[in-house]
């Protein structure tokens, strides 16, 4: 028996960005459905079931980040994704500090959407991770029960600060955290702003576990936003993914 299909709610008030969207994801195999402001969107989740939705910010009616709040509230394990344009970096932050999982920025290119997507629904199906739990990506693999981490085999010595940093990004592997839940988490919410302090470690840090520090696999920087530790670090080196049979463009500009 085949496994039933990702269902994608597209909850935007511009046509032409909704139809850029469901005809490849269509032709992929996803069910979409849309909603054009935030009060149907709430209307849908509360009737139907949906593995992820993709949510604009600027709506009319009670706009995007209420409704991401109520989301939130109606399905904590729902993976949802902010589509927000390009320099609205403040945006990016509250919806991110607000629940949502990720963000998209417009102009965004489909198959990163997808690829996007299908991380996001992945990550909300797999079981939790227990914090004590060893965790291995690529060529790092750490042990929370000692304290220690290595890289192909090799240890690599860490300060405690360091330590505790990677351990937070390595739990939330793929998703974005803001300098403000990092600094908070590893040093308590009084540190929330001090993002200097917090670049000075993740540099120290990258210099350890990075085969180029100046070109990261693993600790990627999501720009004036925080900070994201990548799910599967060798993706960059793989081929495409094949495109989608329709004449929708690799990357849409609304």
């Amino acid at each position: 028996m085949s496994a039933s299909p990702i269902r994608v709610l597209l909850v935007d008030d511009e046509v032409a960005i909704r139809r850029a969207l469901r005809t490849p994801l269509n032709e992929l195999g996803f069910e979409t459905a849309e909603a054009s402001r935030g009060e149907e969107a709430l209307l849908l989740v509360r009737s139907e079931t949906f593995h992820v939705v993709l949510l604009d910010i600027q709506m009319p009616g009670i706009g995007g980040m209420k409704t991401l709040v109520r989301l939130r509230a109606l399905a904590p394990r729902m993976p949802i994704l902010i589509l927000t344009v390009q320099d609205c970096e403040e945006q990016k932050v509250e919806a991110l500090e607000c629940g949502a999982d990720d963000y998209i920025t417009k102009p965004f290119s489909i198959r990163e959407c997808i690829a996007r997507i299908r991380s996001a629904v992945r990550r909300a199906q797999t079981p939790e991770r227990r914090e004590d739990a060893p965790v291995r990506i690529g060529d790092i693999q750490m042990l929370p029960m000692q304290r220690t981490v290595s890289k192909s085999g090799r240890p690599i010595h860490l300060t405690k600060k360091e330590y505790d940093i990677l351990h937070y990004l390595m739990l939330h592997a793929g998703r974005a955290v803001t300098y403000g839940r990092l600094l908070g988490s590893v040093w308590g919410v009084e540190y929330r702003n001090e993002v200097d302090y917090l670049r000075t470690f993740v540099r120290q840090l990258r210099k350890k576990i990075e085969d180029d520090p100046s070109n990261p696999k693993y600790l990627l920087t999501d720009a004036y936003v925080g900070y994201r530790f990548a799910e599967c670090p060798f993706l960059a080196d793989a081929p495409d993914p094949p495109a989608a049979t329709s004449e929708q463009p690799s990357e849409f500009n609304p």
